[in-house]
């Protein structure tokens, strides 16, 4: 099933060109490169025995910098929860094999596969970006989403730190902003993130998927430990900054049966709001994710692909607002049952809260009346 279905779509199967093992060893989660739709022209490896002309090496991660012309995106879709977002990098290092952001890379002209992992864009100007955009006269303080895309705190930030600056920008603004992450370098902006917590201008979610760490190593390579994450939720919720966590995705066959878990441990940490996720594998997440789960699970693999088929009525991708991002049918139900079940037993989403945008200012200038 897996060798046919990628037959079917590429004239390289990533076997035979000698880049599995290497992909491996460097922590990646894609194996391979998927064909870009948008380019029509592409450089290939057809044959093995041209291995040795192909520099693949231990898979360096590149950090392309640019000056970029926006870094504030309205976000029409429905279903997502934000009207706005920021991303300061684009491209991910963590390599989530079901990452829905790897499709996006695609605009820049690369592949949603190792390209994805590797060739990291800087948007080295995104606070002074955000500035700019803030201090527009028409602008009414919406709360505004870091991470909406790919992850803010990935490890890029380490050298760069662009979300500090994003964050001290919105410090000084009294923006509100929520954080979405699945890495501990967050606790580096404590300092700040527990200003704006006193103001009530932010909140953060960390993504936790799994305590299994075999599958994670495997399924988000390089993204902190599960009980690294619990850290970050306690030490910053002690601090004052309301924590949550996101459950995304729940892959049935690999991960569903661990929400309880993830929610009580979280809860014990100072979490106080969730969400959740079911696996779509959209564009060329599917052909990406079909070769991960035959390599990582072959003993389970037919069981998981069939489950996550019939979730999304007898596809892996639904683009139904609503759907889309929760599936139908029994296994879908089901995780839907735990997650209102377990979310109401921890205490979770009890509170009303919300960010406050009463607070926007402009630096130097009067306050805006709501």
């Amino acid at each position: 099933m897996s060798e046919k279905l990628q037959q079917d779509h590429y004239k390289v199967k990533p076997k035979d060109a000698g880049g599995d093992e290497a992909a491996y060893k460097a922590g990646r989660g894609a194996q391979f490169n998927t064909k870009n739709k948008f380019l029509k022209d592409e450089r290939t490896r057809e044959h093995i025995e041209g291995i040795d002309d192909w520099e693949e090496g231990g898979l360096p991660t590149q950090y392309l910098e640019q000056q970029s012309k926006t870094i504030v995106n309205k976000v029409e879709s429905k279903d997502v929860g934000m009207s706005y977002s920021m991303n300061p990098y684009a491209g991910c290092e963590h390599g989530c094999i079901y990452c829905y952001a790897r499709n996006v890379h695609e605009y820049w002209g690369y592949s949603a596969g190792l390209d994805f992992e590797q060739k990291i864009i800087v948007k080295k100007n995104a606070p002074q970006l955000l500035r700019k955009f803030l201090l527009h006269p028409k602008w009414d303080a919406t709360p505004i989403m870091l991470s909406g895309n790919t992850d803010c705190y990935q490890p890029a930030e380490q050298q760069y730190r662009l979300t500090r600056g994003l964050l001290e920008v919105c410090n000084e603004f009294n923006q509100p902003v929520g954080i979405l992450t699945k890495n501990s370098w967050i606790l580096k902006d404590k300092d700040v993130l527990q200003e704006m917590g006193k103001k009530q201008i932010v909140s953060a979610m960390v993504s936790i998927t799994s305590f299994n760490e075999d599958l994670r190593r495997v399924m988000e390579p390089r993204t902190t430990t599960a009980k690294q994450k619990l850290k970050v939720i306690n030490e910053l919720s002690s601090a004052g900054v309301r924590m949550g966590i996101m459950m995304g995705p729940m892959i049935p066959g690999l991960n569903e049966h661990e929400m309880q878990r993830i929610m009580k441990a979280a809860a014990d940490n100072g979490a106080t709001f969730t969400a959740y996720t079911f696996i779509r594998l959209n564009g060329a997440i599917k052909f990406l994710f079909h070769d991960w789960l035959y390599k990582n699970f072959p003993d389970r693999a037919d069981k998981v692909w069939h489950l996550i088929e019939q979730s999304h009525d007898g596809k892996v991708n639904d683009t139904r607002w609503g759907v889309r991002m929760r599936g139908e049918g029994t296994i879908a139900d089901m995780v839907a049952q735990q997650y209102k079940k377990y979310g109401k037993l921890y205490n979770m989403n009890a509170e009303e809260w919300s960010l406050r945008s009463d607070l926007f200012r402009v630096p130097g200038g009067q306050g805006k009346l709501f």
